[in-house]
């Protein structure tokens, strides 16, 4: 049974490398690419030498600041969405905490609202944001972009299926000793919140920061574009250079991988304790 078992492990991780290595690949291929010459990105597509650059260059990169505001189109990105995270954290989890703790009339309706609101695509209330945004004459705006994206369904049951999972006993203490239920929540339940907190920041600043259909709809002006849609410059604007593409595309995704490698241990202990308890 032991020998059966570690077989099993082996075989496990031997698939798991697999995928990773398979998920990888095109991550890696575009990382080479931004250091080769135009002629040698699409050369050896068909063999591995498409993932060894012939000649380490920087020309990519310069090229990129050359030809877009690429600094202001990150700055914007970045502003935007921490701004997102945070009034989303403090929101959503106020009132993932009403959902989980208060009872109130209609609680268990309102939230089953809310969860049904989870799987209505953007597409289709895209059209009644942007008249509404339009009405608040909101265009080329940061309220455009920060506003409508607040409140999100599927954070605050992540919030809530989190909150169930904390022991009422710490709350009915502070209760006693005469703590407001802001008071049990700022002071009790948010630092015992950690990884859920974490999980649903990265969560949310991975989806917002590769927003590009409603920034491209809600915006026009330079000074409030986010990176995503600043790059299409590369294939509105000829001639197209595809290391341009590459070298972008890069320093766009570095952000992401640096912020999952540091709290990536939060983020799988905020999924697991998320789907403990319904």
């Amino acid at each position: 049974m032991k020998k059966n078992r570690i077989i099993a492990q082996i075989g496990l991780y031997v698939i798991l490398v697999l995928l990773a290595i398979l998920f990888l690949f095109p991550l890696v291929w575009m990382v080479v690419s931004s250091f080769k010459t135009e002629p040698e990105i699409f050369a050896d597509l068909k063999s591995f030498k498409a993932f060894v650059p012939y000649t380490f260059s920087l020309d990519n990169y310069t090229g990129v600041f050359e030809r877009i505001p690429f600094i202001r189109y990150l700055l914007t990105s970045t502003l935007y969405v921490s701004v997102i995270v945070l009034l989303g954290l403090f929101v959503n989890s106020l009132a993932a905490y009403a959902f989980a703790r208060m009872q109130f009339k209609g609680r268990d309706l309102l939230f089953s609202v809310v969860v049904a609101l989870i799987i209505i695509p953007f597409e289709s209330i895209l059209l009644p944001l942007y008249l509404i945004i339009d009405e608040f004459d909101w265009l080329n705006t940061y309220q455009a972009l920060i506003i409508p994206f607040i409140a999100n369904a599927f954070n605050i049951f992540m919030f809530r299926q989190f909150f169930l999972n904390l022991p009422k006993e710490l709350e009915e203490s502070a209760r006693m000793d005469g703590a407001s239920t802001l008071r049990i929540f700022f002071q009790i339940v948010i630092p015992l919140s950690k990884p859920v907190f974490i999980t649903v920041a990265l969560l949310t600043f991975i989806t917002h920061w590769g927003d590009f259909m409603w920034p491209l709809i809600a915006t026009t002006d330079d000074s409030v574009r986010p990176l995503q849609v600043g790059m299409q410059f590369f294939f509105h604007q000829p001639p197209v250079k595809y290391g341009h593409v590459m070298a972008a595309l890069t320093m766009a995704t570095i952000p992401l991988l640096i912020i999952f490698v540091f709290f990536q241990k939060y983020y799988v202990q905020g999924i697991a304790s998320a789907g403990m308890k319904n």
